[in-house]
């Protein structure tokens, strides 16, 4: 369950760093990060470019041990992409370890820092709940069963043990609504006129528009909260919803239906993790702390994706 602790700071520009900024979600953030006025450094896993640029090796644990001390605030967004199927036994260990080590290398650097970051904010994710058909999901619900639980428990536990000073907040989420990602091939499937319902399609799949996502992920940094938060949009929304408004929006036919034996044999335990289970995942904390979401329903996410509306580069 989330929890309260003083806020990071006074409205004042930060100097924060953010690792896995060139994604979708970390392109988008740092736009917005920088409108705000607050001062951006990244790291990168290449030679740096610029002033603001610093690199590091997560695998090795390699960072600069000198980077924490002038940093107010760390926000973590890297993690290997879980829509590359199939998962093979060695892309698993990939999933695990691009973001259980990203994430140990920043907990330790901040640990041995003299003067920690006042805030650490970690990537996690809605497969931390499992499936789980006919019950809501408030934050902090006790964790499911399925690799991506596992996944999520392990990579949660190692942004845990940091020094007082620094405020930890760990956000999970669900499918960004912006232009790539997990919402891209279905996207294209559409375009094709191949818009289809996937398995019953009443499964509740959690999502967030990419702007929100962003501007929750900046409300987090100033907030007081701390503990895992939900980053969903605040009305959920099933699979054949999302799918269906998608065709309209699209302009194309939504006429097929996927089987569920067909997601599970064809694509496996990442088809029942990422397309089957039934997650009503509710960002309680989010509202009860004073986030006004831009779009409240997946129709106005979808007509700010299609529209080119705060759906990030294309």
């Amino acid at each position: 369950m989330a929890q309260q602790q003083p806020a990071a700071g006074d409205g004042a520009p930060m100097r924060v760093l953010v690792s896995g900024a060139s994604g979708l979600v970390g392109t988008e953030l740092v736009r917005q990060l920088r409108a705000d006025g607050h001062e951006v450094h990244t790291l990168v896993r290449r030679p740096a470019h610029s002033g603001t640029e610093h690199t590091w090796d997560p695998g090795s644990g390699a960072i600069d041990p000198t980077l924490m001390d002038s940093t107010d605030a760390v926000i973590n967004l890297s993690g290997a992409s879980l829509g590359r199927i199939p998962w093979t036994a060695k892309y698993k260990k990939t999933i695990v370890s691009s973001r259980v080590d990203t994430t140990r290398t920043i907990a330790r650097a901040i640990s041995r820092a003299s003067t920690p970051p006042r805030v650490f904010l970690n990537a996690s994710a809605v497969g931390i709940y499992g499936n789980r058909p006919g019950e809501p999901l408030p934050d902090g619900t006790r964790r499911g069963k399925g690799f991506l639980s596992d996944v999520v428990a392990t990579w949660e536990a190692a942004a845990q043990g940091l020094p007082s000073a620094t405020r930890v907040a760990v956000f999970r989420t669900g499918l960004v609504i912006g232009n790539g990602g997990g919402i891209k091939p279905l996207m294209l499937a559409t375009r094709f006129g191949a818009g289809a319902r996937i398995g019953s399609g009443d499964q509740y799949w959690p999502w967030i528009s990419l702007y929100d996502e962003a501007a929750a992920i900046r409300h987090l940094l100033t907030s007081s909260i701390i503990g895992p938060v939900n980053l969903a949009g605040p009305q959920p929304a099933t699979s054949k919803r999302l799918t269906s408004y998608l065709a309209k929006k699209m302009h194309r036919p939504h006429l097929f239906v996927i089987p569920r034996q067909i997601v599970s044999v064809g694509m496996g335990e990442a088809g029942r993790e990422l397309l089957l289970n039934d997650q009503r995942m509710l960002p309680t904390t989010l509202i009860a702390d004073g986030f006004a979401f831009r779009h409240e329903t997946i129709e106005q996410a979808l007509d700010a994706l299609v529209d080119g509306e705060g759906a990030g580069p294309r």
